[in-house]
């Protein structure tokens, strides 16, 4: 008897299971361009979101429905610093139930995807939860959320459901192919400002920057270069082939680390720069702009 009411609590947890994908899948389309194949959900009418990493920079772009039906997509905005892209289209889709609350850790998820038409689905656990964090690119994320589960690269930019069928975020890849969520909190600002304006703005110096070393092994610098004739690195006198060597009165980070500090909050802060140009230290001060729609 207690092997029989094992099993059945099993084929039960399972059909819920498989309830709550098809329920939410619903909402979960295939995206679709010549270079990229991902995966994306309903968020508002007309309107699709998918991670902007996933998603090819040029179109066409389409939407695989369930049962394999196809619409064409336009690209309403994309940013790249909180992984966020959304879709403008003509299909009938149901959004998913989403809450902006986050699970706890050691609680089941389940991602759920489109694959050729068909729902995809995948078990795991949320391994950690913590409070706001930026991004690698810049973005403000409104909570750190890792799953604990194996993802198909179709999968990417589906949604991230709870054990109540509710979609809190989308489920991404982070470093190292870890699985992430975007939390809906997130989405919702960041998606709201790409589907009004096109982009979300962030800070922008106008300069092709790459690390290097300065003066021997172990003194970190980045090269410029190159320079938009119309930016700030521009504007300040800064010329392509300059080291940049400290960034107000600081020695320069890593790259990585300085391009995440190009938030929204960094538009219009002024930053003193220390540069080598040639034999000689300059120093120039350089106001910060908002980057330009793609």
């Amino acid at each position: 008897m207690a092997r029989l009411a094992t099993a059945n609590a099993l084929q039960s947890f399972s059909n819920d299971l498989a309830e709550l994908v098809a329920a939410a899948s619903r909402g979960v389309v295939g995206v679709h361009a010549p270079r990229s194949r991902s995966s994306g959900f309903a968020w508002r009418p007309g309107l699709a979101v998918t991670s902007e990493e996933s998603l090819a920079d040029e179109g066409p772009y389409e939407l695989v429905l369930r049962g394999g039906a196809k619409v064409s997509a336009t690209l309403a905005g994309r940013d790249p610093t909180t992984d966020v892209a959304v879709l403008r289209h003509d299909a009938d889709l149901a959004s998913a139930t989403s809450v902006t609350s986050t699970p706890a850790a050691g609680s089941l998820s389940i991602a759920v995807g489109s694959f050729d038409g068909a729902p995809s689905s995948h078990l795991g656990v949320v391994s950690h939860v913590s409070g706001p964090w930026r991004a690698m690119r810049g973005g403000e994320i409104d909570a750190r959320i890792d799953l604990d589960v194996r993802l198909g690269k179709s999968a990417k930019g589906g949604l991230a459901l709870d054990a109540a069928g509710q979609s809190y975020g989308m489920v991404v890849f982070g470093p190292k192919q870890r699985v992430l969520v975007i939390p809906t909190a997130t989405i919702g600002r960041v998606a709201a400002r790409l589907a009004e304006h096109g982009n979300f703005a962030s800070g922008y110096l106008g300069l092709g920057l790459f690390p290097v070393t300065v003066d021997g092994p172990g003194t970190p610098g980045i090269i410029v270069t190159s320079v938009d004739s119309t930016g700030p690195g521009a504007a300040a006198g800064l010329l392509q082939g300059d080291f940049l060597l400290s960034w107000n009165d600081q020695p320069i980070r890593p790259l990585q680390q300085l391009m995440r500090d190009l938030g929204p909050a960094s538009i219009g802060a002024v930053v003193s720069l220390s540069v080598k140009r040639g034999e000689e230290v300059r120093s120039f001060a350089l106001t910060i702009g908002e980057r330009p729609a793609a």
